[in-house]
């Protein structure tokens, strides 16, 4: 055979195809193609339902979605507050098993309160704190020992007055009741009285238990009073110092903004004892008027126990003034006392709608009908300890809360 001797053909290059070879070799390469995607086409339909059953995965909705928006934020308070109820309902029961430590604080508190400002005005006027501090806790002293020396002396004084007015008026009372439609005679009274001793003979038992009481009682009083003394004295002194002594490791932001709300609350409770001291003022001013006008006996140690019953809200005024009533009824007969029943109810209204209201909701920037709900809440929760501390504490967190949500700007 001859060598070729036209150029040798690339190895890729096939032979030249005949034409009718063509059409058979185009079959070749579909069927190729076909074959190729059919093999890659299950891969593909696994991630194409891999991804499908992605987005069906994603397309369901979460079981949270299922709730409304409403009652998903509700759910979400409600486990919180219930979690700050229970909290509260801790705190409130380890104040009251610690109530000889947590009452006198709270007494010191507030005393602390009302001597502050002028301890604060003699340190301003060049005295040395401790100086001040004695100057100031020897003043309270004086005015409140000057006052339960005045309340004796009236009441040993007026002692044989109120003696013989209630004699004279049991006599009164005696007639009346003989007479109609009562028909009361001596004999019955008598008889009555005798009822009166024995049944106090039969139930010596419980009487001697409820004097034991009323000892015991008085002991922790006294106890509350040298403890509260003692409390007050060093946080006038050390005031400034023990706050700062309690916030200074915190975090210097957080620093900031719980001393603007430490200084905050301090100048609402500040101006709520001022209040309360107006009030209280007012209120032996106008039942001691009355009391004046009737002539009632013990009329200064009335108007010192209406002054101080003026800083338990509302209920205070009521027991002062129903003691009030029965020396009125006691000394100058029915008619003496239903004058003065009338003048405290009037004055108990005055209070209540207007004198807290507006002169310790205006001191305070409270809304009467907030200061009045707090005051029943207070009652409610805790007795009469709930209603001397109900209002001062609801001006310290509203004074308070908006400066702990500052930037703690000291300004």
């Amino acid at each position: 055979m001859y060598p070729m001797t036209g150029p040798s053909p690339a190895p890729g290059d096939g032979p030249p195809e005949h034409p009718e070879a063509q059409p058979l070799t185009g079959l070749r390469a579909a069927a190729r193609r076909l074959l190729l995607r059919g093999s890659a086409e299950p891969e593909a339909g696994r991630g194409e339902s891999t991804s499908a059953d992605g987005a069906q995965d994603a397309s369901i909705p979460a079981p949270d979605a299922q709730v409304p928006r409403l009652l998903q934020q509700a759910a979400a308070w409600s486990w919180r507050l219930l979690l700050i109820g229970l909290v509260i309902y801790i705190t409130f029961r380890l104040a009251v098993d610690l109530r000889l430590v947590v009452l006198p604080f709270i007494a010191a508190m507030l005393l602390t309160a009302l001597l502050q400002p002028l301890a604060a005005r003699l340190r301003r006027s060049g005295l040395r704190p401790l100086l001040a501090t004695w100057c100031t806790f020897l003043l309270a002293i004086i005015v409140v020992a000057g006052a339960i020396t005045l309340f004796a002396d009236r009441v040993s004084a007026d002692y044989s007055t109120l003696a013989a007015e209630i004699q004279h008026t049991a006599g009164e009372v005696q007639r009346s009741l003989a007479g109609a439609p009562f028909h009361l005679n001596a004999a019955k009274l008598r008889q009555y009285y005798n009822d009166l001793v024995r049944y106090m003979s039969q139930h010596k038992s419980q009487i001697a238990g409820t004097v034991l009481a009323g000892g015991k009682y008085a002991l922790e009083f006294l106890a509350d009073l040298v403890l509260m003394l003692f409390i007050t004295f060093f946080l006038i002194k050390d005031g400034g110092r023990i706050w700062w002594f309690l916030i200074h490791r915190l975090p210097p932001q957080a620093r900031r903004r719980v001393a603007n709300a430490g200084d905050n609350a301090w100048r609402a409770l500040v101006n709520y004892i001022r209040g309360t001291t107006v009030v209280a003022s007012i209120h032996a001013l106008f039942l001691g008027l009355a009391m004046w006008l009737l002539g009632l006996p013990l009329l200064v140690p009335l108007i010192v126990l209406v002054f101080i019953a003026a800083y338990v809200p509302i209920i205070g005024i009521l027991v002062v003034g129903a003691l009030a009533i029965v020396i009125a009824l006691a000394t100058k007969g029915w008619v003496a006392a239903v004058i003065l029943l009338g003048v405290l109810i009037l004055e108990n209204q005055i209070e209540g709608h207007l004198l807290q209201p507006l002169v310790v909701g205006r001191i305070v920037k409270l809304h009467p009908l907030a200061i009045i709900l707090v005051l029943a809440v207070g009652a409610i929760i805790a007795g009469i300890p709930g209603a001397i501390v109900a209002v001062p504490l609801a001006a310290v967190i509203t004074y308070a809360w908006p400066a702990l949500r500052s930037d703690g700007d000291p300004r």
